[in-house]
């Protein structure tokens, strides 16, 4: 007994020589000789229960609301209440279905959605685990093919706009219901095609240096979209100076009724000036730092060009929807169950 106890003894020294361990001392063990006592003070101190409380309430921790995506939050509700009331009106008012207003409940319908996409993004972003690629996916398809609709609607209202004074003898003939229809369907496919893309494939989760300013859209898709804009906006131009050269030329084949048209073209030209440089001012920020920059710019420079991107949208209504005489008169209708005289105007060619 006592060689077997001699020859552990050695054993035990020659494997913490050789290992260079430290010998076990029982005194490490506190005041107790009992080494599975729990109760000893050194054992408490070694795993102290307030170690583990600052672990779970940063994991159970609220995220910081960012004030940019509450500004974005409240620009979408903004949006989608305007664009509902105009959708209200142009449904329930048999006498609004020309052309003219099929655009501009296309218009409206895109904005609308823009604005409850605005709105999901914030929800999905703080309020659902926006971990989830799906969720991120779904709201930024979502975006894209609203605000895609929103800029491809104000342009064919431009075009009809310009048909309207190009074609002014023929133009109510050869415009007809159907070949608005088959447009209108034709932009919505183009940007539910556009909005369908990041689902399919075309995003950065597999290659973040890929990504845009707009996760998870990729760097060259950005690009793409953005120059399509740039082509869309210059295209405008082009059609609203046109609109403009033909609205001057009549004014001075009318002779006799020439200082009431300069008047009303004036008007008219000053109306287009300030169409287009509110979508200008809205888009082209965006549009041109899409361009230059990548995910690796600060957020806040996303933020200050996307929020006046989206306030076009808050723009659209006022200029396409409320300044209509027909709308305003359903408006009054609708509200107070009277038509002011001012309503009542008849609409001009030059009118916009």
């Amino acid at each position: 007994m006592i060689v077997s106890l001699a020859a552990a003894v050695a054993l035990s020294s020659g494997l913490n020589s050789s290992s260079g361990l430290e010998p076990f001392d029982s005194s490490s063990w506190g005041t107790s000789e009992d080494p599975t006592n729990s109760s000893a003070e050194p054992m408490v101190r070694t795993l102290p229960s307030d170690r583990t409380e600052p672990d779970i309430s940063s994991s159970l921790g609220v995220q910081e609301v960012s004030p940019w995506d509450i500004a974005l939050c409240v620009t979408g509700t903004l949006i989608s209440c305007e664009n509902a009331l105009v959708i209200a009106v142009l449904f329930y008012t048999p006498t609004l279905r020309a052309p003219m207003f099929i655009l501009i409940g296309s218009l409206a319908v895109a904005d609308l959605l823009a604005g409850l996409g605005l709105i999901l993004n914030f929800v999905f972003t703080y309020l659902v685990d926006s971990s989830v690629e799906f969720v991120t996916l779904m709201s930024v398809g979502l975006l894209i093919s609203a605000f895609s609709a929103s800029v491809l609607n104000i342009l064919a209202i431009t075009v009809d706009r310009y048909l309207s004074l190009y074609n002014a003898l023929t133009y109510h003939t050869e415009r007809t219901v159907t070949f608005t229809y088959v447009m209108v369907v034709f932009i919505w496919v183009s940007c539910l095609t556009l909005g369908l893309l990041p689902v399919l494939g075309w995003n950065c989760f597999e290659d973040e240096s890929t990504c845009s300013v707009c996760r998870p859209v990729t760097k060259n898709n950005a690009v793409a979209l953005a120059v399509t804009f740039l082509l869309v906006f210059a295209l405008m131009m082009q059609l609203y100076l046109q609109i403009c050269k033909i609205a001057f030329r009549h004014a001075q084949q009318i002779a006799v009724q020439h200082q009431f048209i300069a008047i009303s073209t004036t008007k008219g030209v000053s109306t287009l000036s300030a169409i287009l440089c509110a979508f200008g001012a809205c888009w082209l920020p965006f549009a041109m730092y899409s361009i230059v920059a990548d995910s690796t710019y600060p957020a806040i420079y996303t933020y200050a060009t996307v929020l006046p991107a989206t306030c076009c949208s808050v723009i659209n209504p006022i200029i396409y929807a409320f300044r209509n005489p027909d709308i305003q008169k359903s408006l009054w209708m609708a509200c107070c169950g009277c038509v002011p005289s001012f309503s009542l105007r008849p609409r001009t060619s030059s009118d916009v």
